[in-house]
């Protein structure tokens, strides 16, 4: 959880700086080496997990890009001493923070393929993963409601 809220922080940090080319893509290469930090650490543990990039950069590219744009309108409200409520279309925020809720499931989704299991448990792993996806997508749509409530 720790290493997600550190690239949540770094989508945020970038959108509070002046719009620049490229941003999400060095954010989602920022991303890579904190999954790297990651996987280094839980070495010692009897699961091995190789991480697919060809699958899951695209869903964090979309959800970075949209977190730096809702991240940017909400800095610029609150620079402006303006309510949230104002720089969004009426039901535009939560159904971008579903978008970006969802976004994150499908990645964990994608990412539960990945990890390698002592051949106990292998089968339990896509039974986990799909009940967790779905338990993602119903609390996404609830906070995004309260949050843009």
């Amino acid at each position: 959880m720790a290493k997600e809220v550190r690239k949540d922080a770094l989508v945020i940090r970038r959108a509070a700086e002046a719009p620049a080319p490229g941003a999400a893509r060095e954010i989602l290469a920022a991303a890579r080496e904190i999954d790297r930090e990651f996987l280094a650490r839980i070495g010692v543990f009897p699961v091995r997990i190789e991480i697919p990039y060809d699958r899951i950069e695209p869903l964090r590219l979309r959800r970075i890009e949209l977190g730096l744009d809702t991240a940017r309108r909400i800095l610029d409200a609150w620079r402006r001493r303006r309510r949230l409520r104002e720089a969004f279309a009426p039901g535009e925020f939560e159904q971008r923070l579903i978008e970006m809720l969802q976004l994150y499931a499908e990645e964990t989704q994608a990412l539960s393929r990945s990890v390698r299991l002592p051949g106990l448990l292998e089968p339990v792993r896509e039974r986990v993963a799909r009940r967790l996806r779905e338990a993602m997508t119903r609390a996404a749509r609830t906070l995004a409601r309260q949050a843009a409530g």
